[in-house]
């Protein structure tokens, strides 16, 4: 691919000036022991559009795995169930109020995942066997029949793939029985009736995750607030989507990966990162017109106005690591589907909002492929300091067509950065802002909002000033991630103090949002299948 063929980029990215706010939704308060689509999630809605903001990015929205991550989910295509507000079924009368006393014990601060397992779904199925016992409590919700049918391609497999997997004890999919493994036989076997009931209560919880969702995305619609999502370019192994599509995934016949995802050694890992994650077959996916990949970005698309696509550089190449390894040194680097994919994506879906993830070490031939896309990258300014002046995330090398962080998901907090950070850093920090140092986060804010970049977004940690103890993931940890949450009263603070300054800051950066803000590309439905 040259860039010198391409004239007009594919996609026409984001016109104007932005800003919005990064939080995952498990981060809200709630009375349930995890944030939840539910009150605080609309209270949330409500305060971006106070300040003037009009995008509320998050993680992705699937069910999490082992590990409890939000980027290694069972699905690409579900929802995460443990969203959804319980408060709503009491009121729908599918639950007794008393069967949430458990839940409500838990921490306002942290997300206690284990607890969460053994106390949650006995919970969802107690709701599922009083719909089954009166139907009519469900109306409130939609029509589940309706859903069924327009959410059918992906969500019979999902639901055996749950089934299956608590009928087998819960171990990944590639060590099931032969007649399980094998997903061709696996939907025409006879299993007992406890995994087809099963099955039935996974498509239970999808309708109401995907109803409550929907309302969600109502009330940010009528207050200009539009939500970016986000879409990992790899799929958990032991997902549903692997399961039940394994020839678009480089596959052992038995199952298991023969090859797998992850990044070369560096100054700062000797061994590379070894991700795991099945690699795709982009030759067969190419072959059939790269349907998958289709479906699923229409379907994030459906949730979200625009969404972030994670690892960009996978689809100009990608480090390709031996199934089995024990690290990522011995790897290569295969060419991914590069402009051809995205032309396709453009031909089907239309000028869609997408940002690619571009961080990181990248060769000419990722930054031209992105280019020609139209896709803005990202910068993201705790990485701006430490060098010098022709550093690409400071603010001065910043082009319009990209967004600008002051961290991610991934990052310390700015606080906890700046307080951990070497003098000689800080030092650059403080002469390059004008900044006494004294509220780091506060300075990257406005270095953000002041940038030329189209989008700026901020974690809504670096919002209140929090410290270390407020990092939502450290990478290549595998535990304690995940887990911080907003309280109530920070919630409360936030509005009462906060919001002032952030709605003046975006007015004389010319990113205070219009009420009738528009974006390119097509008006997905919330429901239905490509």
């Amino acid at each position: 691919m040259s860039a010198t063929t391409i004239t007009t980029p594919l996609f026409s990215g984001f016109q104007g000036r932005h800003a919005g706010i990064l939080l995952h939704p498990t981060s809200l308060p709630s009375a349930q022991g995890i944030g939840t689509l539910g009150r605080g999630a609309f209270a949330f809605v409500d305060w971006i559009a106070d300040c003037g903001l009009g995008w509320w990015q998050m993680c992705p929205l699937g069910p999490t795995g082992y590990g409890d991550s939000p980027y290694q989910c069972f699905s690409a295509f579900a929802g995460n169930p443990y969203l959804i507000d319980l408060e709503a079924l009491v009121a729908a009368g599918l639950l007794d109020a008393d069967a949430l006393l458990p839940l409500r014990k838990l921490s306002p601060e942290r997300v206690e995942f284990g607890f969460l397992w053994e106390h949650f779904h006995p919970v969802m199925a107690a709701a599922w066997r009083e719909a089954k016992k009166t139907p009519a409590r469900l109306e409130v919700f939609g029509d589940i029949g309706e859903f069924r049918r327009k959410q059918a391609e992906w969500l019979e497999d999902y639901a055996l793939f749950t089934a299956l997997k608590k009928h087998f004890g819960g171990v990944s999919w590639h060590e099931w029985p032969e007649s399980a493994r094998d997903h061709a036989r696996a939907v025409k076997t006879h299993w007992p009736k406890a995994v087809s009931d099963d099955a039935e209560a996974v498509v239970f919880q999808q309708f109401i995750f995907f109803s409550q969702w929907g309302k969600l995305r109502d009330r940010a619609r009528v207050r200009g607030v539009r939500i970016i999502g986000d879409a990992p370019i790899f799929v958990a192994r032991d997902s549903a989507d692997v399961w039940a599509n394994p020839q678009f995934f480089q596959l052992n016949p038995e199952g298991t990966p023969a090859f797998v995802a992850g990044v070369p050694p560096d100054y700062f890992s000797p061994d590379g990162q070894l991700w795991g994650n099945p690699l795709y077959n982009w030759e067969a996916l190419k072959r059939d017109g790269y349907r998958w990949w289709l479906r699923r970005l229409a379907a994030d698309l459906r949730l979200a106005d625009a969404v972030r696509v994670d690892h960009f550089r996978a689809f100009y190449d990608y480090w390709q690591i031996p199934g089995g390894a024990a690290h990522a040194r011995k790897g290569k680097w295969e060419k991914g589907p590069g402009l051809d994919f995205f032309r396709k994506v453009r031909a089907t879906l239309g000028d869609v909002a997408l940002i690619a993830e571009d961080l990181g070490d990248l060769s000419p031939g990722v930054h031209t492929l992105r280019q020609a896309s139209g896709l803005p990258g990202m910068a993201v300014l705790q990485f701006a300091f430490g060098s010098d002046a022709a550093n690409l995330y400071l603010p001065h090398n910043h082009v319009r067509d990209c967004v600008v962080y002051s961290g991610t998901h991934d990052n310390d907090t700015t606080c906890g950065w700046y307080a951990s950070a070497p003098e000689s850093v800080r030092d650059q920090f403080r002469q390059y802002l004008g900044s006494s140092g004294e509220a780091p986060h506060w300075d990257l804010i406005r270095a953000a909002f002041t940038s030329p970049a189209a989008l700026a977004v901020i974690p809504f940690q670096d919002v209140l000033g929090l410290g270390s103890n407020a990092r939502f993931n450290t990478p290549g940890t595998m535990s304690g991630n995940w887990r911080w949450r907003v309280t109530q009263r920070e919630l409360e603070h936030a509005r009462t103090f906060l919001l002032p300054n952030l709605r003046k800051l975006a007015e004389v950066t010319g990113r205070r949002a219009p009420l009738n803000a528009t974006l390119p590309g097509k008006n997905f439905s919330s429901e239905g299948a490509l």
